[in-house]
């Protein structure tokens, strides 16, 4: 494992390990993030067709980036939520729930975005 207590350049290697990590395990455990990539993979060569200008090619894509940044956000909320616990909390469920609402709302904004360039 690499050391946390890195200094330099050795921290940012050591961060990007981590953060392949951190892709690796919510591919392995989160399906809503498995389609979200599908969904990243089948927009992006639209958004390259359909967009007009590099600006509207910046935001098509730039909106399913969004979502799937929201979404490691949520999934990264919801373990630390069932490491505390798995027992049922007003609190714990307020989390996930606000956390799910983060990404209803980032796949809102994709759609809304995507309709108002395309439409």
């Amino acid at each position: 494992m690499a050391n946390p207590n890195a200094k330099g350049i050795k921290r940012l290697i050591n961060a990007c390990f981590f953060s392949v990590a951190g892709f690796k395990a919510t591919w392995t455990h989160e399906e809503a993030f498995r389609q979200e990539v599908i969904l990243f993979v089948v927009t992006t060569p639209l958004a390259i067709w359909l967009g007009q200008t590099n600006i509207e090619k910046l935001l098509l894509i730039g909106s399913i980036v969004l979502v799937m940044l929201v979404e490691l956000l949520n999934s990264a909320v919801e373990a630390v939520v069932d490491r505390v616990g798995l027992e049922h909390h007003e609190l714990s469920g307020r989390a996930k729930d606000i956390g799910s609402a983060a990404v209803m709302m980032s796949l809102i904004w994709a759609a809304v975005t995507w309709a108002l360039i395309l439409l």
